[in-house]
């Protein structure tokens, strides 16, 4: 059955706009995650995801263990559900509240972990708790972009740690400090993991990327590896987490790494299209109704103006999926209250016919839906609620 066929049928009682995540992309997504990851298990970024019932559902199946979160609220939120035992905040909290209640919970002291990348934010945490708090579990970020020559910067700008001797200098003052014990480093290769390396329509910047990662790798290889090497003579590290979906291979081949992260590879956005070496199926769409036909060729959509975070570039918009042969109009792109798409598949719209979409980013429609329709096969199996459907938002 076509899929457009399918997602109609499944959810012709329904009235868009209205997001679905078609199950058997995502559980397809979820097991090539595994088979790429080499048999190292795969920690599940829930920024990626932000659905309750989508982590549970990922976190059942072999292979997964343990959620990343992007907030410690979220992690304290998702640790009172006892939805993972265990959970790294892999972004830095100044969140002074949080820290309290992380504090004074015994059993999420257990199950999170907070990222540091200085003394600065050991000092922090002091700062809220007192200086005799409870231990605090603690990850050391390394940064891991590439940096070929000086002043030439390729990669996320996260941690200051870059080198051997700066992870085991901070490890040394974590494990100095009382009331944190350090468990882990994290080191997220955003150059290799977070930039398809077959970008369409631009052969000549896919080959640049493939160079750049290939040389990025081999250098990462060693420097991490050493880098884990000096904080262990420091620490006894329960964990060394790192790559992303686009990295899974490349990163479950150095030996220091014992886990990778991924989320974006379950939901298949758009961003996620120009990788050679995978390619996940789209599993979280969503449908908006056809609410003018001002001309031949054009139908205009109602709302839509779901535009992803990050650089202001054209890729960061929603993508017209089914039926196929739609795209945006240059002019309007996707809009606050209408969205026109062009294309001869516009003639063969009439008011109230539905157009899916993709995002381009995977967990930033949970932001704009408060539930998700869970289709599989042809029909809606249940429907549950995302974050922000719980009333939950995390920044």
């Amino acid at each position: 059955m076509h899929p457009r066929t399918r997602f109609d049928g499944a959810t012709k009682d329904l009235d868009p706009p209205f997001a679905i995540v078609d199950l058997d992309a995502f559980d397809h997504n979820a097991a090539d995650l595994v088979r790429r990851a080499g048999g190292k298990p795969v920690r599940v970024a829930s920024k990626s995801v932000r659905v309750r019932w989508l982590l549970d559902h990922v976190l059942a199946r072999p292979g997964y263990a343990g959620v990343m979160c992007y907030s410690l609220a979220e992690a304290l939120w998702l640790s009172s559900l006892d939805l993972a035992e265990d959970l790294l905040v892999a972004y830095p909290t100044v969140d002074h509240e949080a820290l309290r209640s992380l504090a004074r919970d015994e059993r999420a002291r257990r199950r999170v972990t907070i990222v540091v990348d200085s003394v600065a934010h050991l000092d922090l945490v002091d700062a809220a708790l007192g200086t005799r708090h409870p231990e605090i579990r603690v990850c050391l970020e390394l940064d891991v972009s590439w940096r070929p020559v000086p002043g030439l910067h390729i990669g996320t700008r996260r941690s200051p740690v870059r080198t051997a001797a700066d992870a085991r200098r901070l490890a040394r003052r974590i494990a100095d400090r009382p009331g944190f014990r350090l468990v882990g480093v994290m080191a997220y290769e955003g150059q290799i993991a977070g930039l398809g390396d077959a970008p369409p329509g631009r052969p000549v910047r896919g080959a640049a990327l493939r160079w750049m990662q290939r040389r990025s790798a081999a250098e990462l290889v060693e420097r991490r590896g050493a880098a884990v090497a000096a904080v262990r003579r420091e620490a006894d590290l329960e964990f060394v987490n790192g790559g992303g979906t686009g990295s899974l291979e490349v990163t479950a081949a150095d030996p220091s790494v014992t886990e990778l992260a991924a989320g974006s590879g379950l939901v298949g956005p758009t961003l996620f299209d120009g990788y050679r070496g995978f390619r996940p199926r789209p599993a979280v769409l969503f449908a908006l109704p056809v609410v003018r036909r001002p001309k031949k060729d054009v139908a205009t959509l109602f709302a839509g103006g779901y535009v992803a975070s990050g650089t202001p570039t054209a890729d960061r918009q929603p993508t017209p999926y089914l039926p196929v042969g739609l795209k945006l109009s240059p002019l309007e792109g996707a809009g606050e209250v209408q969205t026109p798409v062009l294309g001869k598949a516009a003639d063969s719209l009439g008011l109230g016919d539905r157009v899916w979409l993709r995002h381009a980013k995977a967990g930033e429609p949970a932001e704009r839906f408060p539930h998700y329709h869970v289709v599989k096969g042809d029909v809606v199996v249940r429907t549950v609620p995302t974050y922000r459907g719980e009333g939950r938002s995390f920044g």
